[in-house]
Formats: structure tokens, sequence, C-alpha cells
């Protein structure tokens, strides 16, 4: 999901884009079978942080050198809707209530169901202010609109927890107004893992806080998506992946991670996009064309110009209509064979990923649909069928965003099936105080909020 601050800088999507095991990775074309359920006792995340423990431990012990005292975790994703929108959990308040939350690292507020919601939020869990000894609550009215909705209440503080990391006075936004059909169960509200400069609360985001203050190992965090749109048999919940936390790990890629700087102001996770090819074909790309990675939007979005053009390379594809306006329909039965190119690293898109639903026995949907994009913001939006064809690392100095190529261990979890994870509260392994947004949090959320109020946010989803 793309937030956009600025009046100059407003979006425009459809309102419904929101946020067999193989030993190789599968190029373009090749087909993907489906998978018999038989899901290992401990995956591969588990093992890998055990491995990292045994190793930390020995350095400990025997390296000679103490360093600051610093650590890694993950969360445990769930895949919502047949690869529709991936969501983590987290904890908030003292004592500590879970909920589960979209990741998104299109935009940059933390926002949670409370309880006075009422009605429009439904079944999902609500957080109580009146129940936690830390809540502070800062008077700051918080208003965001998305495509398909809005949210609406009050910008806070409090204790926030997540894959062993706990830090105080921590700001996010009390939703107690939310559009019909927003929030779907056990979805309770929205974690934005993108820059500051876009938070609509004017509230630092809980990733920067950890990766700013040191109390991760590195300054980073990694995402793995898990693949079920091509799998007959998938529930609507799923094994979504992993969110790593302050390391990457390499039980989940081959080969190096390629880094590419940000290439302007830290805002979105954006990057330089250099080709784009489809059959074979190359498609017309702008010079300065910029592409941001938003794990909260389902497909990609780009302008209608290039669109078109990538459609026109797939025999028998044409334009839909009705509720499906700006995407393509194309025959079920052709295999489309897509790269694309950031830098000098070129990354397929499976063929599974690129055939986003099936309006019959012989007519699909396309994953690519027309978008417009304010001057100055990202003109393509690469979200979850991009995504689940690499290892994703969103590094915090440099700003730079890392693909690697998926490991045969990722693959096989695709379509796996399994235990979905549920929201729980973990051990804390490191704590610290969100200090960034005291004492001129009051000022600046205010002065935000009047902007916000006269011209509202815009996340794209």
């Amino acid at each position: 999901m793309i937030p956009l601050i600025f009046l100059a800088s407003l979006l425009a999507l459809p309102a419904d884009t929101f946020g067999a095991p193989t030993n190789v990775v599968p190029v373009s074309g090749q087909s993907i079978s489906l998978l018999r359920r038989n899901p290992s006792p401990r995956d591969a995340t588990q093992r890998g942080a055990v491995a990292k423990r045994q190793r930390d431990n020995l350095i400990a012990k025997y390296g000679g050198v103490t360093t600051q005292k610093r650590s890694t975790g993950y969360n445990s994703i769930v895949n919502q809707d047949y690869d529709s929108s991936y969501y983590g959990s987290l904890a908030i308040g003292t004592p500590a209530v879970s909920f589960d939350v979209i990741l998104d690292t299109g935009s940059s507020d933390l926002w949670v169901a409370g309880s006075s919601c009422g009605t429009s939020c439904g079944s999902v869990a609500t957080y109580n202010p009146s129940s936690s000894s830390t809540f502070q609550n800062l008077s700051t009215p918080f208003v965001i609109n998305y495509g398909s909705g809005s949210a609406e209440g009050y910008v806070a503080q409090d204790t926030v927890q997540m894959a062993g990391f706990s830090v105080a006075s921590q700001g996010f936004a009390v939703v107690d107004v939310v559009s019909n059909g927003l929030l779907t169960s056990p979805v309770s509200g929205l974690l934005g893992l993108a820059w500051q400069p876009l938070a609509s609360s004017g509230q630092t985001p809980l990733w920067q806080t950890l990766a700013s203050s040191g109390s991760w190992d590195s300054a980073l965090f990694a995402v793995q998506l898990t693949r079920y749109t091509n799998d007959s048999s998938a529930q609507t919940l799923e094994p979504g992946g992993v969110l790593n936390m302050g390391y990457t790990n390499s039980s989940l890629y081959t080969g190096s991670i390629d880094y590419i700087d940000i290439p302007g102001t830290d805002t979105y996770w954006y990057l330089p996009l250099t080709s784009i090819t489809v059959q074979g074909n190359s498609i017309t790309i702008d010079s300065g064309t910029t592409v941001a990675i938003d794990t909260g939007t389902t497909n990609i979005g780009g302008p209608a110009s290039s669109i078109e053009a990538i459609y026109a390379q797939i025999p028998g594809s044409q334009p839909a209509t009705g509720e499906w306006e700006g995407y393509y329909s194309f025959p079920c039965s052709t295999t489309v064979n897509v790269e694309v190119s950031f830098g000098s690293a070129t990354w397929s898109i499976s063929s599974a990923d690129i055939a986003f639903d099936q309006l019959s026995s012989t007519e699909c949907i396309g994953a690519f649909f027309e978008t417009t994009t304010g001057t100055g913001t990202p003109s393509w939006i690469f979200g979850d069928a991009f995504l689940k064809n690499v290892y994703s690392v969103f590094r915090y100095n440099p700003p730079s965003i890392g693909f690697a190529s998926l490991s045969s261990v990722a693959i096989a979890e695709n379509g796996a099936g399994g235990t979905v994870p549920s929201a729980t509260i973990g051990t804390v392994s490191a704590a610290v105080t969100n200090t960034s947004d005291a004492p001129r949090g009051h000022a600046l959320s205010a002065s935000l909020s009047l902007l916000f109020l006269a011209f509202s946010a815009v996340l794209l989803l």
C-alpha cells in the first residue's frame, strides 16, 4: 500500500488492490505443480534461528570481545485469501495484547482497531487503551484513506512488541471508525514498514526505531512470501512465509543479495526500473522510471501505455470490463514469460503469479493493471505478484533494497500447507525506548494532522 502525503502526489488504483517442491528455482514459463501437504516439524526459519543462536553463543564464549547487546528475531507470516494479502502479529500495551496486522512496505503507519470501533470492525480483536498502564493519548486526530475505504481515530503511544523486540513509547494510531469491509478477520490493523516521512501520524515507524537504535544485529529486515494462488486445495488462511528482523536467513535464498540504493529521498522503498521483457520482447520504459516495492499490494500497477504494451505481447489478451476495468484478460492456456531488471540483475516472475484470477474455464485476469501516479512518485508499484519470486531485503543504511533467488527450501513452502501461525506474545530479547517522537511528537503530529484533515493521505492497496 502506498500512502501519499502531498496533494501533488495523489495516486489512483483499482479499489480491490490492497496490501511440487522442487530442487531448483522455477524460471519463467515453467509450470508449477500442486504440492502434497507434508509440513516439516520444524521449518527453515526455526532451524536458522537455532543455528544462529549456537553461533552467537560460541562467539560470546570464545571470541574474547564484548560488544553492544544486539539481537535478531522473526515473525511468521500468514497468507490470506490465496495470496491477496500477508499479515504478521505484534503485541501492544502493558500487559501485552496480541494483534494480527497487514505487513505493508508501502506505508509507514501502525494502526489498530480500538475498542470503541463498533460494528464497522466486525469481530476482529480490538485494542483497549484503558487496559494498558503504559498507554498515552497524544490527542492528535488520525485520518487515512484507502482505495477501498478509510480509517479514522487518534494518535497514541504505548509499548509495542514484535519478533522478540519491545519498543516503549512507540507511536501508532487507535482507529475507532473504519469503512465497512476494510478489515477482514482476523486482521485488526496494519503495520507500515516504509520510512517516517510518509507517516500520516508523524510517528517514527516501528522498524525504523529498531534499526536506528542499534537493537538489530544488522540494520535491515527481510521478507519471504509463499504462493498458494495455483493450489486448488488452498484454504483461506495458509502459512505465508517470514519477516526476518535484524538479519537475513541464508537458508531461504541462494547466491548473493543484489542491493540497489534508493535513488532519492527516503520515503517509499523504491528502485530504478531498468527493463521489462514479455515473451522475450522488451517493453519500452521511460528514462528515470522508478518502482515502489510494496508488500501491501497484491499485484503490479503501471502506466496505461506500458500495461497495454505488455498485453500486446500476449495473444488473445484484451481489456477487462466492469469491476475489472484497468485489468486485462488473456487465455489461461497461455504460459506468460516475464522478466524484470533493476540495475544489472534480472528476475523472473512465475506464470502462476501472472494469472491473478480466473474469469472462466478459459479466461484469466492478468496481474499487471493500469494506474496513474503523481509527479515525483514511483510510476510503477510492484506488489506480491513479484515479491513471491524473490527473497527481499530492506536495508536501513545505506537505504537500499536487495533481492536474491529463492532457495529450494523456500520454494518448497509454496502450497505445502501446515499450521497457520497465530497471534502470540513471545519472549522479549531486546528492549528500547522510542525517543525520536518526544518531546516534539505532539507539535509535529498536530501540524501533520491539520495537513491530513485538509488533504487526506492516500493509500493504494
